[in-house]
């Protein structure tokens, strides 16, 4: 039987380009292979770092050091690192998926995603033949552990303000460090260090791999954190290390280029990362809402206490589509690539580079997701939830620093829209002209969704919609405010909210179209029920955030016509989402677990 041809949508496209089941990947579609690895990881949780909870946020000293080794052993360490040095050369979707599942390991998970990610991969994708050599075996096998090092004390969002100097020795043999790194994940006890600063006067950062031993570097002792105890985290100190000059990574001057690349595989496996932890959470809500008895009867049986339960689920699936269908985006490009004659390691980073604007939409997406999803749990678990010997308040803790790591919500909502406009400007985009189009065409809009009968034919249609709304509210905003958008950071933010909404919505459309083939018509009916709320609260979010922006550009005729063709194109029929809702936390009562 032929393979159908896969529609691979470049970075962004999904603005303006309808999707079809059929071209994206859901995480029903796990193969054997898939699901073995992801036993091992859960199965590694489960023997390893949840009995222990309480030892890793004591920070026993030598405890994580030796989870990462021995996490090592199992092969955890090396899923996305080349079988020539060490590691399983696994897929996009692969690595995401370990990095969902170990998620739930509250700190360890931390240690784990530092290492394999921002740890490892800076040498994997820009080191020498060398320089790979020498450092990705051990750090496949948890004989090295690493961390990255790019945060100053006045360096954070602004990483290339950073201070920290590289000078060249008398005899050409060392590059001598000097500065200050803060806020170093693995700081603590990692042997290998990816190290950021500036050679002499240089305005642009370089990279260096720096290795604990070497002379002329020092830590201070572990910070002490509102959430996430039992990751290290520290403050490293430069005086004239001796760094070997051929442990410059890359070229000089390509360091920022190196952090920015790095920055956004990071963003993109957070997405993945607060999924396991999202549902263990759920667990552990439905446990104790199933347990838990007021007024003569489980508390699961209240209204109130299944709209938690619901909206946990819903909010759940949702970033489980975006996630996986992003992932499959990324790996079908790097296929692409190699396919065109493109070297592997070039056509991974142009990949992950493709959709920056997307892993930073996870990015936002997911972590929200998960501090919703810690907030609730700890309310249906009452007054018992606000007691430290429940799994709430370490889940609560734990969730907040995701909102910080890999970038500020707020820069990723920036970055987002910035790469949004950019795509707008190109010279084969007609973003603008649609734009225009739109407006022109407000008065005149008359078609509902009211004559089209198919369940998911109507919510393509409102998908359509939703598109044509953000890309009028783009395309007016940038009009009037012109060279003076990026400075708008409200009006930036509130589009990049716009555009969440919708790709997260069209996510779940697809995946629950898709699921048709692996589900009978009755299994079916509750994940309608979750596209259903999902689409009807987006759209309404959407056209919330779409006023939000035109009350801050528009005036007078302009923004009546603008009001007037967002309430069209956020339109949708309404849902009784309460029965929904039920319906949601009926399966999740009945289970006693999230099984979506």
């Amino acid at each position: 039987m032929e393979n159908k041809k896969i529609k691979i949508l470049k970075g962004g496209e999904f603005l303006v380009t309808e999707s079809q089941a059929t071209d994206i990947f859901i995480p029903e579609e796990f193969d054997e292979e898939q699901k073995m690895i992801s036993d091992t990881c859960q199965g590694f949780l489960e023997k390893e770092v949840l009995p222990i909870l309480d030892r890793i946020d004591n920070m026993e000293p030598g405890l994580m050091r030796s989870l990462v080794a021995k996490s090592g052993e199992l092969g955890l360490l090396g899923i996305s690192v080349p079988e020539e040095y060490g590691g399983f050369g696994q897929s996009f979707v692969t690595s995401m998926l370990a990095s969902d599942i170990i998620g739930a390991g509250y700190s360890f998970a931390v240690a784990y995603s530092a290492h394999t990610g921002i740890g490892t991969l800076p040498i994997l994708y820009y080191g020498t033949e060398e320089q790979k050599q020498k450092y990705l075996p051990k750090l496949s096998s948890g004989e090295y552990a690493g961390a990255y090092c790019l945060t100053e004390p006045n360096a954070g969002s602004d990483a290339n303000s950073g201070k920290t100097k590289a000078t060249l020795s008398e005899d050409g043999k060392y590059y001598i460090l000097n500065g200050q790194k803060m806020w170093i994940t693995n700081g603590g006890f990692a042997e290998v260090l990816t190290v950021f600063a500036k050679i002499d006067n240089d305005k642009i950062l370089s990279a260096f791999i720096v290795e604990r031993n070497f002379p002329g570097i020092s830590f201070n002792p572990e910070e002490k954190k509102m959430g996430i105890k039992g990751s290290s985290t520290v403050q490293i100190f430069f005086n004239d290390c001796k760094v070997p000059v051929e442990n410059l990574l890359g070229k000089r001057g390509e360091g920022f280029r190196i952090a920015l690349g790095i920055l956004h595989i990071g963003r993109i496996k957070l997405g993945a990362n607060v999924l396991g932890a999202g549902r263990r959470a759920i667990m552990h809500s439905v446990n104790y809402a199933n347990e838990r008895k007021q007024f003569g009867t489980f508390i699961s049986n209240f209204g109130a206490i299944k709209y938690k339960l619901a909206e946990q689920v819903i909010r759940q699936f949702a970033a489980e589509a975006a996630v996986y269908r992003t992932s499959k985006y990324v790996d079908d490009t790097i296929n692409m690539h190699i396919a065109n004659g493109m070297e592997k390691i070039k056509a991974y980073l142009e990949a992950i580079s493709e959709y920056a604007m997307e892993a930073a939409v996870l990015k936002v997406f997911g972590s929200e997701v998960l501090d919703y999803i810690v907030d609730e749990a700890l309310q249906i678990h009452g007054g018992m939830g606000f007691s430290a010997e429940m799994p709430t308040d370490k889940a609560y803790r734990d969730s907040r620093i995701n909102r910080i790591f890999e970038g500020t919500n707020e820069i990723n909502r920036l970055v987002a829209t910035d790469m949004f406009l950019k795509y707008a400007k190109r010279a084969d985009s007609e973003i603008f002209n649609i734009a225009k189009s739109i407006y022109k065409e407000i008065d005149g809009q008359k078609k509902t969704s009211t004559s089209i009968s198919d369940f998911f034919g109507k919510k393509h249609f409102y998908i359509k919609n939703l598109k044509n709304a953000v890309i009028l509210i783009l395309g007016k905003a940038y009009e009037t405010v012109g060279k003076q958008f990026n400075t708008e950071q409200e009006i930036m933010m509130n589009i990049c909210d716009m555009a969440i909404q919708l790709y997260v919505a069209e996510s779940v459309i697809l995946r629950v179209e898709k699921l048709q083939g692996f589900k009978s018509a009755e299994e079916t009916s509750v994940y309608k029920d979750i596209c259903d709320v999902f689409v009807y609260e987006a759209a309404s979010q959407i056209y919330k955030s779409g006023m939000d922006a035109v009350n801050s550009f528009a005036a007078g005729e302009e923004f009546a016509k603008l009001q007037k063709g967002l309430r069209y194109l956020t339109s949708v029929e309404p849902v009784n989402i309460k029965e929904a809702r039920r319906r949601i936390a009926g399966k999740l009562i009945e289970d006693n677990n999230y099984k979506f």
